[in-house]
């Protein structure tokens, strides 16, 4: 992959990651913390978690095809960096009580459903275009009277 399409998939990353992380912190704060109000800043608080969040994953990054092992460790690699920069981020807020285990858990929780969400789109939009690569090669493949490939 070049370096150039790394770079518009983690594109897609942050935009992805800015709108689970918006839905995630509106979930666990009315639950955890509903009588709370934020001025206009409360608004850039998603965007700088994705695009911390988006650093980890550029351990993923390879010139080469990566074998399964590979990338399944990266993979982890990448979540428990994750986790680590929320948490980190969690624990310097002034505004997150994370002095609650339950607040704790929760917010690890919610960048795991998160990474699995992020990683099921990803792979449904990498599928859909794979479909239709296949589809226009087969195309093709019967226009230039080629069948057997």
């Amino acid at each position: 992959m070049s370096i150039k399409q790394f770079i518009v998939r983690k594109l897609g990353l942050f935009f992805m990651l800015s709108t689970l992380i918006t839905v995630a912190i509106y979930l666990l704060g009315s639950h955890f913390d509903g009588e709370a109000r934020f001025g206009y800043d409360g608004f850039l608080s998603p965007l700088l978690y994705a695009g911390c969040c988006v650093l980890p994953s550029l351990v993923t990054w390879s010139k080469r095809e990566l074998k399964p092992r590979e990338l399944i460790l990266r993979e982890l690699i990448q979540f428990l960096l994750t986790e680590a920069v929320v948490l980190f981020l969690a624990f310097r807020s002034r505004t997150i009580d994370t002095s609650r285990p339950a607040v704790v858990l929760g917010i690890a929780g919610s960048v795991l459903v998160i990474y699995l969400l992020v990683f099921l789109f990803s792979w449904l939009v990498n599928s859909a275009q794979a479909k239709q690569v296949n589809q226009e090669l087969q195309a093709f493949q019967r226009l230039h009277g080629n069948d057997d490939v």
